[in-house]
């Protein structure tokens, strides 16, 4: 696995992530940015979160759950395997864990907790966390050989199964919009509730999204993916595969459009209009067919 920028840099949604009912639903593991705020509750693999976070409902980890010192979760903890607990952690409801149970000074769990495993008091660090945080130094650091290494070790010297979910420090994730000063990632068939806002954005094939997307910096909706929404960008472009709906407005600086991409609503674009009417693409070192269209 190479990893050749700071893997908290990005806003990251692995294919097949979905928001049922206020959950936001994964396969992969939830890695959660300090100061975050996420409404949603959170279901996935592993979860870890770091200091000052907060949840708005439960969390459910198939395998570990590891919550920094002063993170607030308002709902119920529900874990498969071991759980770690930083000091002055809040949890709104219950605390489950399969096996065992690491907690800080001063945590408060307002319904009592329940662990099969041992219980060990103390003010640990967790796991996720703490690894992010070597991987980062190393790359600012310029050490990438050193931080591909790390990366395949603690990958039981292979590959990750799956990216996991990322939230960048500081982002705010709830039904009415992700907002990230960072890029943003989202995988293919997804299904999200919600405006997007960050630096750069992308939508894989067949993901939907229930809201606008806006970005200072490009768009790219790839093929089969829906906004249910405006798309803007101040200083980018926007390309548009084909396949690709947008049921909203679409304004950028320059725009790339494939003739069997669907726009409903009006397109403005201050410089290059790009109208594509190939299905690869042009060849290298050509430019594709372009017009401009009626808007």
């Amino acid at each position: 696995m190479s990893l050749r920028q700071d893997p908290l840099d990005e806003l990251t949604i692995p294919s097949g992530t979905v928001v049922e009912e206020h959950d936001l639903v994964t396969d992969s593991d939830v890695l959660v940015g300090g100061q975050s705020t996420v409404e949603f509750g959170v279901r996935g693999r592993s979860v870890a979160a770091g200091e000052r976070s907060s949840f708005g409902g439960h969390i459910e980890a198939e395998n570990d759950c590891r919550l920094d010192m002063w993170t607030d979760v308002d709902g119920d903890v529900l874990v498969g395997e071991d759980a770690y607990l930083g000091e002055r952690a809040h949890i709104g409801g219950q605390l489950m864990v399969s096996g065992d149970l690491d907690i800080g000074d001063d945590v408060e769990i307002e319904e009592g907790f329940e662990a099969n495993g041992w219980i060990t008091i103390r003010n640990p660090m967790p796991t996720l966390v703490f690894y992010f945080i070597v991987l980062s130094q190393l790359l600012r650091l310029g050490e990438e050989e050193a931080a591909d290494d790390l990366a395949y070790a603690l990958a039981d010297g292979g590959e990750a199964e799956q990216q996991p979910l990322v939230i960048p420090r500081g982002s705010s994730v709830s039904d009415d919009a992700w907002r990230v000063s960072t890029p943003a990632s989202i995988g293919s068939e997804c299904r999200l509730h919600g405006n997007v806002r960050a630096t750069e954005v992308t939508v894989e094939e067949r993901s939907e999204l229930f809201g606008s997307v806006r970005a200072r910096g490009d768009v790219h909706l790839h093929a089969g993916s829906v906004i249910h929404g405006d798309v803007t960008t101040r200083d980018g472009a926007v390309t548009i595969d084909a396949g690709a709906s947008v049921r909203g407005d679409v304004s950028c600086v320059d725009l790339r459009v494939h003739e069997r991409a669907n726009v409903e609503g009006t397109m403005r674009a201050d410089g290059e209009i790009q109208l594509v009417q190939s299905d690869d693409g042009p060849e290298p070192g050509e430019n594709p067919q372009e017009r401009t269209p009626d808007f």
